[in-house]
């Protein structure tokens, strides 16, 4: 273990003069409970690696998908007796940290955060930004580059030729000069490099449709039809309810003010917006809420599982660039599943499970070319049914929390 630490201490000091010499990579921290281990990873190459210690019993340490919120040299616990947490890294508002601590045995020993090494999370902590994304898994997982059609990819600006160009009055008014027009290298033999945009990265979650979303969707429908639904706010009041039977009225349906999927059928058939979507697709950026827009997943008596994959590595000649994924275990509770109507789940183990739930999901042209626009180095997408959980608020990226599978 000794060996093993000082060898990833060593990669951690490589790492963190590399990477402040230049941009950061957008790195992604893995977590292995049962190793109790940490794994720093650039796309699929280990950055560096320590020995960790988890929560202990009563205090367990969750797993899921986090990202780093707030970075302190100097901490302590409001919590546990003002408990020195110094080079602390918080991933979640509710209490869990990455954190330095004298005392990190190879077993679970916490109050929940991830104790760290002294002397690494000194050096982790160098190499970190707000953002950086942070998996806990009970198993070791190990980030796979993932090409498939449905992963977004930046859109390249191509040059506009001299035809297209619109020439300024003022050129035709010169006279007794001579005029000189620039035009773009024609040199076959040689490529332009694509200007790559510096921009923030997007935090992209989708998930199955939640009863908001259903209602927003309907104000706006009976609205557009001539229902006076009220302010579309995803909430169902009085005016709702009233709109909701007179359609049913005019529509010979029962009339009871319910939103049922029949209803909601009935309405998307009359608005000619076909089959109801039943997943919902979000955007945040800089830990503020960018846009959502409705998706429809197939096979939805399936579940979709959880995944996480990270996009990094533009190239500049062609402005693509590579995903990086992981698929997590992921046990749904059963009323969950119930309210999702979920009957099947998948092993996140199973060779190709991202690709195989990658696609079922149909996301809107308009949609696409949107989030193409947006996409920039470290973005990241996340599949999950979990939804928007507690730990996804004011001031954090999308942040989901997994289930293990209960013991025997």
């Amino acid at each position: 273990m000794r060996l093993a630490f000082g060898i990833g201490l060593s990669l951690a000091l490589h790492a963190s003069t590399t990477l402040a010499a230049g941009d950061q990579a957008p790195l992604q921290i893995v977590v292995s409970k049962d190793q109790q281990s940490l794994v720093v990873y650039d796309g699929n190459t280990v950055v560096a690696t320590s020995n960790i210690s988890t929560g202990k019993a009563g205090h367990a340490t969750p797993t899921g998908i986090f990202s780093i919120l707030e970075k302190r040299r100097f901490h302590k616990s409001n919590i546990y007796s003002n408990a020195p947490m110094p080079f602390m890294q918080r991933l979640t508002w509710s209490g869990i940290a990455l954190h330095a601590s004298n005392h990190v045995p190879a077993y679970p020993a916490s109050h929940g955060c991830v104790r760290l090494p002294d002397d690494f999370a000194k050096q982790l902590f160098k190499m970190t930004g707000r953002g950086l994304h942070v998996v806990i898994s009970d198993r070791q997982l190990t980030p796979v580059s993932i090409v498939d059609p449905f992963l977004f990819q930046p859109r390249a600006e191509e040059p506009a030729l001299l035809s297209d160009a619109t020439l300024r009055p003022s050129v035709s008014q010169i006279h007794g000069q001579t005029v000189e027009v620039a035009t773009n290298e024609t040199d076959p033999t040689k490529t332009a490099a694509v200007e790559i945009e510096k921009k923030p990265p997007i935090r992209i979650l989708i998930t199955h449709r939640g009863q908001r979303e259903v209602t927003l969707d309907i104000q706006q429908l009976l609205n557009q039809l001539g229902y006076a639904a009220g302010v579309a706010d995803g909430y169902a009041g009085a005016q709702t309810f009233e709109a909701v039977k007179a359609f049913q009225t005019a529509e010979k349906l029962t009339v009871d003010g319910k939103i049922t999927p029949a209803f909601v059928e009935a309405l998307y058939l009359k608005t000619g917006k076909g089959k109801p979507p039943n997943g919902q697709l979000l955007v945040r950026r800089d830990f503020e809420p960018l846009f959502e827009t409705p998706v429809v997943i197939d096979k939805p008596e399936m579940a979709l599982g959880t995944h996480f994959l990270q996009f990094q590595n533009i190239d500049e000649k062609t402005g693509k660039g590579e995903w990086f994924g992981m698929a997590l275990d992921n046990t749904l509770p059963g009323p969950m599943k119930k309210r999702l109507g979920i009957t099947l789940q998948e092993d996140a183990m199973a060779f190709n499970v991202t690709q195989r739930v990658l696609a079922r999901i149909t996301v809107p042209d308009d949609v696409r070319a949107r989030i193409d626009g947006l996409l920039a180095e470290g973005s990241s997408l996340t599949i999950s049914d979990m939804g928007l959980g507690q730990e996804t608020g004011d001031g954090t990226d999308f942040v989901t929390v997994t289930h293990a599978k209960p013991k025997s």
